[in-house]
């Protein structure tokens, strides 16, 4: 029986940005401002669809939960990209490493499953009307996002514990801002042929399997608009799932382009700057598309803030009346 591979590495370095320490202030104040609109404008989202009935739908629902995994996602990333950034360099623990990323990619790949369950819903509201009510009852809303949920913790685990049981005995410098697959893989000392090719597989079944679904979904979606006989119908048909549409593009197409390849042939720089996009852009996109484009969440918005800022005008009233 063979022993199990033990690390020699016990901590990794992560390098970051350290190729541009002129703007490690600049980098960290911007990081840090996008990561608070992140976090606020999901908070908010979340409170405002809880609050309102009229939001209940399914629709709100995925995007609640959506919502809450945005803020979850980007905190496994973020904060340690402002501590690297504070301290130009962060060293990281093997299992706080091993931590992060299998939180990276069951977030990651939770997300690719409830933003087909999203297209799938709006297939449902615009290709079938008349059976939505019974085709996406409560009760099925609640399962797909179990489901969801529950896929992305299944996920999770294959890649983190195949890259825990690489060797690790050379160099400990992970020339990225975070534990991710590919600088992973590069820094192991071990084959990593059935490593990187099981991921690979992975990231197809994940990545290009919801990819996939999301675009036959749309595929009926537009045929169907395309029937409505005014052009004032189609563009109103079309808004309801056009925040959608703009969300799934940016998503998948700088998460495809990163890990659904089979060989590493973007440099280490180029790398990052699409890592970026999907890790700290895209959680502030989420809340600024849906709530910039969509007039029914924007009326519950200023119906939450006229409630409370009634609720707190009569207070002072109230106090002021006393004094």
């Amino acid at each position: 029986m063979k022993p199990p591979n033990v690390s020699s590495v016990t901590e990794f370095q992560l390098l970051g940005f350290q190729n541009l320490l002129e703007w490690q202030t600049l980098l960290f104040a911007i990081f840090l401002f996008i990561y608070f609109l992140t976090v606020t404008g999901n908070v908010v989202i979340i409170a405002v669809v809880s609050q309102d009935q009229r939001l209940h739908s399914p629709m709100y629902v995925f995007l609640k939960h959506l919502s809450f995994l945005e803020i979850w996602y980007t905190s496994t990333i973020v904060p340690l990209l402002l501590a690297n950034l504070f301290s130009h360099g962060q060293a990281i623990s093997f299992p706080a490493c091993m931590t992060q990323l299998y939180f990276f990619v069951f977030f990651g790949a939770t997300e690719c499953f409830l933003l087909a369950m999203m297209a799938y819903d709006r297939h449902l509201a615009i290709c079938s009307p008349l059976h939505y009510s019974s085709l996406m009852s409560p009760e099925i809303c609640t399962k797909l996002v179990a489901v969801s949920w529950l896929t992305g913790v299944g996920t999770g685990f294959l890649p983190s514990l195949m890259i825990s049981k690489l060797d690790f005995c050379g160099s400990n410098q992970i020339n990225h801002f975070f534990c991710d697959l590919p600088p992973l893989m590069q820094l192991s000392c071990s084959s990593v042929y059935i490593t990187r090719m099981v991921i690979f597989i992975l990231s197809i079944a994940v990545l290009c399997i919801c990819f996939f679904l999301t675009l036959v979904s749309y595929v009926f979606i537009v045929s169907t608009i395309l029937r409505i006989p005014s052009a004032s119908g189609r563009m109103k048909t079309f808004s309801t799932c056009g925040s959608h549409l703009a969300v799934v593009t940016i998503y998948y197409g700088t998460m495809i382009s990163m890990y659904v390849r089979p060989s590493d042939h973007l440099s280490p720089e180029i790398n990052k700057i699409i890592s970026v996009f999907y890790t700290v852009v895209t959680p502030l996109l989420n809340p600024i598309i849906y709530s910039l484009r969509n007039q029914e969440f924007k009326d519950a918005v200023r119906k939450v803030l006229r409630k409370k800022c009634g609720i707190y005008g009569v207070r002072v009233k109230g106090s002021f009346f006393v004094g």
